[in-house]
């Protein structure tokens, strides 16, 4: 019996030392998987025991002798040396080692990879060397950032990694201002860093001409500088040129040898650079050089001072042949320059205008049997592609040159919403997604209370890492043709490198998620824990970034017939107050659970919270009207256009009202007329109708001609209560915000029909004139 009792006391004591065992080693795989903070998030990931740490004896070793693989053996001996103070080489092997493989390896594709790290050994294995830099990449995010002279261990796991799409990208505008070769290498950087693989370079607009372009030299002797605007609020209006240099003082250019650098560093860190040549349109600093390209012919800078660039002629001349030729020369420079694949000719925001007007345009137009400006549009960029696909590349374009049919072999980049991204691949054309809503990262990311000046909009982190780059509305098929997507930084507002990197990071690191992991794998709140040491990193490193969005979002949600108020924040830890009454909150307002119900009219406001403190830096607010159509169905003849969904199809029963900020609470309609069916539920007494529209001429978009306003019974037959006519003119260039109310005797109604009438064209005058007008609707009201 003691033998035994000694016995089980033993087996005890094992058990719990072997338990403690387990648990210590369960710590410190938690720690380890903790250390690890890949983005983007790699296909798999397993932590394994042990790590690996740099010393003296660690070598480099390269199995088969490959340039391009030695060029990344490069690179990250550099790296490793600059953090660790080690200096790692290719001597006899005498203790650890750091192996990299070009090896057949099917199921990772071109730039996959795979990483194997134990105590002894870190091996990369790829197909190409792209793949070995992504698996470098990897390694070095489990590097310090900078060096410490601490012990560098990294944690022992095997990954096996591999892009979701093939175009992983961001833009560049260096028109509006000019970014020293410096700062365009930093941004590379970063791309580099987290697995980008493209580099969009903006490189001529209507503010200033970038490239060098021996043929023509004018290009950057005048159309590169233009008067000092520096400091000042960017107005588009104001931007002058001026023929003295002594007073155009403002710009810069890159010299053909300093973009070939430029091309050359990139291709080290496995970015392809995508030159943009803007055409026909936002060409006025070529116009202003060269004006015998354009329709007028007018030479600004042969008169003396100043003069605005927004009055220069915007276009090149479709009807002129010697403006092909002058873009065929450029474009033969810049294919001697870049060897991308891809040539970007911008192709957006056309004013026709000029075309129209001009004798040389109309008899193209008549020549080449074109029925309008539209497809004298086509024309000219099927002509250009022509001459690309003639020179082995491929055209790529914003989405308008889809107007008037687009050219056999181009590619769309989609930027205004995702419709033109999903036309062109059903039409059967590649596609990259790079719409404004989320992926423009000159709009704001964080409360604009707290942020820089920024041109508007707002595209948060999370809305960043929320999107995903392939349309619901596309079959898997048709799916196949987005290539992937890109984020563009348009620079109006941002003039110095610091504002640049604030600009794009962290958001970056989110697109960069998105683009190469898997759908399925995506966490925000995973996400969000793992991105805080490369917060903590560009700290570091000097680098300032937003500190992110801590303003609540406030958003309708309609559920069977009843209107909710919905409060989310982008912060993981986070908690949120409210009131409905209007007055301030704080820690002792109502804490939000879930989704409450609107039943009168109130306006919210809510604060972010975050270990009791409010890091808020106002209270968001949102006001709401409540009425016998709130959170009602709606139902529309012609559907609303898809660049504006605002809240989707209740945005106009969601009790948010429109306002001067378009891209948020409104419906527009292209040409179409408005025609929105409410079902009131049942037999409602009624005695007022109101629908709010904008005008906002700067931007194509007219009020109404006139709404009518119809009640029914039976939701078939209607009978007309009022029809109320606009008043405002069309010439009205100030922002107006317009009720339309029907008041009348009070009657049963159970639907209520309000039908808008679209101006149809824009009126004689405006820079649209004759093409088609915008119909912007938000909230129908019925007392």
């Amino acid at each position: 019996m003691k033998t035994k009792k000694i016995t089980t006391t033993v087996i005890l004591a094992v058990a719990l030392m072997f338990s403690m065992h387990l648990q210590a080693q369960a710590q410190a795989q938690a720690q380890a998987q903790e250390s690890v903070h890949i983005i983007p998030q790699p296909v798999s990931l397993e932590i394994k025991q042990g790590s690996f740490s740099f010393d003296n004896s660690t070598v480099i070793k390269v199995d088969k002798k490959d340039p391009a693989a030695e060029k990344v053996v490069h690179f990250f001996k550099e790296y490793v040396k600059r953090v660790t103070g080690f200096e790692l080489n290719n001597t006899k092997p005498s203790g650890k080692e750091i192996v990299f493989s070009i090896e057949k390896i099917k199921e990772i594709g071109d730039e996959g990879y795979l990483l194997s790290i134990n105590p002894k050994e870190i091996h990369i294995k790829a197909n190409t060397s792209k793949g070995l830099f992504y698996g470098v990449q990897s390694l070095l995010q489990t590097l310090p950032f900078s060096r410490t002279n601490d012990l560098v261990q990294i944690p022992s796991m095997e990954i096996k990694d591999y892009p979701r799409f093939q175009w992983r990208g961001m833009m560049l505008d260096v028109s509006r201002h000019f970014a020293s070769p410096e700062l365009v290498k930093e941004f590379i950087d970063l791309l580099a860093a987290y697995k980008m693989n493209v580099f969009h370079w903006h490189l001529v607009d209507g503010a200033g001409w970038r490239l060098e372009i021996k043929k023509y030299p004018k290009l950057t002797q005048q159309a590169a500088w233009r008067v000092d605007d520096w400091g000042k609020s960017w107005n588009w209006a104001e931007i002058e040129f001026n023929a003295d240099r002594s007073k155009s003082t403002y710009g810069g250019y890159y010299t053909q040898e300093q973009a070939k650098e430029i091309v050359a560093y990139a291709k080290a860190r496995n970015v392809t650079v995508v030159p943009e040549i803007e055409m026909p349109g936002h060409s006025e600093a070529a116009m202003a050089a060269y004006p015998e390209l354009s329709c007028n012919s007018k030479n600004n800078f042969a008169q003396s001072g100043n003069f605005l660039a927004s009055k220069v002629e915007s276009n090149y001349c479709a009807g002129n042949d010697q403006a092909f030729s002058f873009l065929q020369d450029v474009l033969t420079e810049v294919m001697a320059i870049f060897p991308s694949k891809y040539i970007h000719i911008g192709g957006d925001e056309v004013d026709k205008t000029s075309w129209k007007h001009c004798a040389k345009c109309q008899a193209r137009m008549k020549t080449e049997q074109l029925k309008d400006e539209k497809e004298l549009q086509s024309y000219f960029i099927r002509r250009m592609e022509k001459f690309l696909v003639s020179n082995n590349r491929k055209m790529i374009g914003w989405d308008e040159i889809l107007e008037g049919g687009l050219a056999p072999e181009a590619t769309v980049m989609s930027w205004r919403g995702e419709a033109g991204g999903i036309e062109a691949a059903k039409m059967g054309h590649d596609v990259v997604m790079t719409p404004g809503s989320p992926y423009y990262f000159d709009h704001y990311q964080g409360d604009p209370e707290t942020e820089p000046l920024a041109i508007g909009g707002f595209n948060t982190l999370k809305k960043v890492y929320n999107y995903d780059p392939i349309p619901v509305e596309l079959t898997a098929e048709e799916a196949k043709r987005v290539l992937g997507a890109q984020a563009n930084l348009w620079t109006e507002y941002i003039s110095t490198a610091e504002h640049v990197k604030y600009m794009i990071l962290p958001r970056m690191l989110a697109l960069a998620e998105v683009l190469w992991s898997k759908k399925e794998q995506r966490d925000w709140k995973n996400f969000a824990e793992r991105l805080q040491p490369h917060l903590v990193g560009f700290e570091q490193r000097g680098i300032r970034y937003s500190k992110g969005n801590f303003k609540v979002d406030i958003k309708p949600v309609v559920e069977n017939n009843k209107l909710f108020i919905e409060l989310d924040t982008d912060q993981i830890d986070a908690v949120i107050y409210y009131t409905t009454d209007g007055s301030a909150p704080s820690t002792n307002s109502i804490k939000y659970e879930k989704p409450f119900v609107v039943n009168s009219s109130m306006t919210v406001k809510a604060i972010t919270v975050i270990n009791n403190k409010v890091v808020s830096a106002k209270p968001a607010e949102q006001s709401f009207t409540f009425n016998k159509a709130t959170g009602k169905t709606i139902s529309y003849t012609n559907a609303n256009s898809s660049h504006y969904r605002a809240n989707g199809v209740n945005t106009l029963i969601d009790g948010f009202r429109g306002t001067k900020d378009i891209g948020k609470q409104w419906h527009g309609f292209n040409e179409n007329d408005l025609v929105a069916t409410i079902d009131l539920g049942a037999s409602t007494s009624i005695s007022s109708i109101t629908l709010g529209c904008i005008q906002n001429w700067s931007q194509w978009i007219f009020l109404p001609q006139y709404v009518k306003f119809e009640i029914s019974q039976d939701g078939v037959t209607f009978k007309e209560v009022k029809t109320v006519t606009n008043s405002i003119a069309a010439s009205e260039k100030d922002i107006q915000i317009k009720d339309f109310t029907a008041q009348f005797a009070e009657q049963k109604a159970k639907f209520v029909r309000v039908t808008a009438k679209n101006l149809g064209q824009c009126p004689k005058g405006h820079p649209g004139e004759g093409q088609s007008a915008w119909l912007f609707v938000d909230e129908i009201m019925v007392e």
